[in-house]
């Protein structure tokens, strides 16, 4: 075949692939294939592909092929063919006439080469601006002709005119990209602003800046930085920010500004600068309406950090100030009886006190202190003020005046409700180093409660003093809880019909290795408000039971009464707890009775009746401690399943004396044999009240008249020799 056809024929190849509408377009993967097309009808090959490499030049794959099928396909990871790229990147083309022995094929040969019986390759690089984008590959068997210049030529302008739409590929991309990009700009709801940062000057600004501002983008295009709103109304921020971007610093922001229509405005900006080929520096702002966020924003602050019942400052808020305060004054408020007030009226009028005297605390602190103050809701019945000045001339006096003032009773309706304040006031400067303020006002409030008259309390090193005492005695307890320093103490109750002795009250004793023995006064409060009460009282029951089911194996018949804490009985697991003691302990129905204060019982009216009412059906007994001190009603002795009640020992010792207390005394009697409910007298220590109670037919009693608490040899001794009086 002559030189001269084969060119006339070859022009006319690259012709048709110069004008084709694919490679005018870019359309790269179309041009391939005509390429592949026209270079198998006019060269005599076995196989003609394009391979595109990956931009991250780790593989390669084929876009184009014609001719006959391979059996192997050729390597796609670029980095099994490093001599052989190298060699493409060197001299452009690779042209071998016995591929399976050419040293620039090494890597091709054993898993490509041999087994597709290809004895001749003509591989030429597809460049763009010297990076090889692909390769185009001819492949000839041994039987086929070499290469001659011809073919190498043709080839070499092939791969060109390949590059060549590649480009275009990559231009009309870019093209698209950038009229993609300004449209996104152009009609994003976000202001998107570019600034000549050697100038000063707003080079440009989309539509979102009207929307956003109101202000058109042709009033501050080709304007100075300093026309823009945030440098007018924040002129030291704005200046800040322009410093820290021509440092080179990526600059974030917010501001506020009222728009033309005069309504609040925030802005949340960023801001970099960049540098240009012709080395100019801009700085490119992206900037969002940030209002509906702010005020969002605002609105869950303001609920993170107030009471949404009283409206005052919570105790996140509270806590947080006071813990960077070193000096000022903690005015802590507890409402006496709320809990109490909260379950007989009701949540909704109870909410309607705490919002009453959140409104009084805030009131009269405002016009007495200023600003100088922060009001706070600090817990269910909690409020207090954090007072940031030291000196707060007559403080005690303006606290007496604040006790006064949230002292008035309360109206709803035609009905007043009497408030009761309790108030503790810390010197924040004098504790804060030692003690936390919170809990000197904790300890100040518990005196404050105790006391007789106003109950108002300033903290002081004793109540200080007092608290490390009780600290230590609850290490102790704790210790004693370990290692049963307990035991039980048992008084006699006697039937004051037949003169026996019908029962025992379990009173526990505490055997303190350097106090001695302690009586519960001395240790129970403490056990009740750091929550050990439920283990001193779960021993209790259970050492109770115990001796119970010990005596009447033996043939004691007596009643166990045990008294029961309102933290123990109103737990969760006091039913389970007495299910189980009453499993291992089988005892005779009702001889176990456990005493609850009326106070305590009336915490919870609903779940109190139905904890009784299940302990009833178990056959254990109920009674009411303290009866008559406390807060009960005709309505709920009828509701609970009550085996007896207890008169307080106040009554009982005033009846010598007290024409009132035997008033009261006989009406309890009267009450309790109406609702056929069984009575005992305690404190009985004459024989005076012991003849009054049986006259007026209480049944039972228990005092130093009798006997005080004894050990349990000591009490079984006791009520043998009791049988033998009797009998006597």
């Amino acid at each position: 075949m002559a030189i001269g056809v084969n060119r006339e024929k070859f022009q006319r190849l690259l012709e048709s692939l110069t004008n084709s509408e694919a490679k005018q377009t870019g359309n790269f993967i179309e041009t391939a294939k005509l390429a592949t097309r026209l270079l198998s009808e006019q060269l005599e090959v076995n196989q003609v592909s394009i391979w595109s490499w990956s931009k991250d030049q780790h593989i390669q794959f084929a876009v184009a092929r014609a001719g006959h099928p391979v059996a192997c396909e050729r390597p796609k990871h670029l980095a099994d063919m490093e001599m052989y790229i190298a060699e493409l990147r060197k001299h452009l083309h690779i042209n071998a006439n016995d591929a399976a022995n050419d040293m620039r094929l090494i890597e091709l040969q054993r898993d490509y080469l041999i087994p597709n019986d290809i004895g001749r390759c003509l591989d030429v690089a597809i460049r763009i601006n010297g990076h090889i984008e692909g390769v185009l590959s001819l492949e000839r068997t041994m039987q086929m002709p070499p290469w001659d210049n011809a073919e190498i030529d043709i080839a070499t302008h092939v791969a060109d005119q390949l590059a060549l739409t590649l480009a275009t590929n990559d231009a009309y991309q870019k093209d698209e990209m950038l009229s993609l990009f300004q449209s996104a700009i152009d009609n994003s709801r976000q202001i998107t602003m570019l600034v000549d940062l050697h100038q000063g000057r707003i080079e440009y600004v989309n539509a979102a800046h009207e929307s956003i501002t109101g202000i058109a983008p042709a009033q501050i295009v080709g304007k100075s930085l300093y026309e823009l709103v945030y440098f007018k109304e924040h002129p030291r921020e704005a200046k800040q920010t322009l410093s820290q971007l021509c440092s080179g610093d990526y600059v974030r922001g917010m501001y506020s500004f009222n728009n033309l229509a005069g309504n609040e405005v925030w802005i949340k900006f960023f801001a970099s600068q960049f540098e240009t080929p012709r080395g100019n520096h801009f700085a490119l702002i992206s900037a969002e309406d940030y209002t509906d966020i702010r005020q969002s924003q605002l609105e869950l602050e303001h609920l993170a950090w107030h009471c949404n019942l009283t409206g005052l400052y919570n105790r996140p808020y509270f806590t947080r100030a006071l813990d960077r305060m070193a000096e000022g004054w903690l005015v802590m408020v507890n409402l006496m009886g709320f809990k109490r007030y909260n379950d007989t009226y009701g949540h909704e009028q109870g909410d309607e006190m705490l919002v009453e005297v959140g409104r009084r605390l805030r009131s009269f602190a405002s016009s007495h202190f200023g600003d100088n103050y922060i009001s706070a809701r600090v817990g269910s019945d909690e409020f207090a003020l954090l007072l940031h000045s030291p000196e707060v001339p007559e403080l005690s006096m303006v606290v007496k005046k604040l006790h006064q003032q949230l002292s008035h009773p309360v109206s709803f309706g035609c009905e007043s409700v009497e408030v009761r304040p309790a108030i503790a006031i810390v010197d924040i400067s004098k504790v804060a180093s030692t003690v936390s303020p919170l809990t000197c006002a904790d300890i100040a409030l518990q005196s404050a409660k105790k006391k007789q008259g106003q109950p108002i309390q300033t903290f002081t090193s004793t109540l200080l003093d007092a608290f490390k005492d009780d600290a230590e005695l609850e290490r102790d307890l704790n210790h004693a809880i370990r290692t049963r320093q307990f035991e039980l103490y048992y008084q006699p109750l006697k039937d004051l019909q037949t003169q026996r002795y019908i029962g025992a009250e379990a009173l526990i004793r505490w055997h303190h290795p350097k106090r001695g023995v302690l009586y519960p006064g001395a240790f129970i409060d403490l056990a009740e408000q750091t929550g050990l009460i439920n283990a001193i009282g779960s021993w209790v029951l259970e050492a109770a039971c115990k001796q119970l089911y010990l005596w009447q194996h033996h043939d004691i018949n007596l009643s166990m009464h045990v008294n029961v804490s309102a933290r123990q009985f109103f737990s969760s697991n006091l039913y389970e707890q007495v299910w189980d003691l009453l499993n291992r302990y089988p005892l005779k129905p009702r001889s176990l009775i456990l005493e609850i204060t009326e106070t305590e019982l009336m915490e919870d009216i609903r779940y109190a009746t139905n904890l009784c009412q299940e302990l009833a059906e178990l056959g254990v007994g109920l009674a009411i401690d303290d009866f008559g001190t406390g807060y009960s009603s005709m309505r709920y002795l009828k509701q609970f399943p009550i085996s007896k009640l207890k008169i307080d020992r106040s009554f009982i010792t005033d009846l010598n004396i007290s024409h009132q207390s035997r008033e009261i005394v006989s009406a309890i009697i009267a009450m309790a044999k109406a609702l056929n409910i069984s009575l005992t007298a305690e404190g009985v220590e004459n024989t005076e009240q012991e003849t009054f109670l049986t006259e007026n037919l209480c049944h039972q009693a228990q005092g130093f008249l009798y006997s005080p608490a004894l050990r349990e040899a000591e009490f079984s001794m006791f009520i043998e020799n009791a049988k033998e009086a009797v009998l006597h």
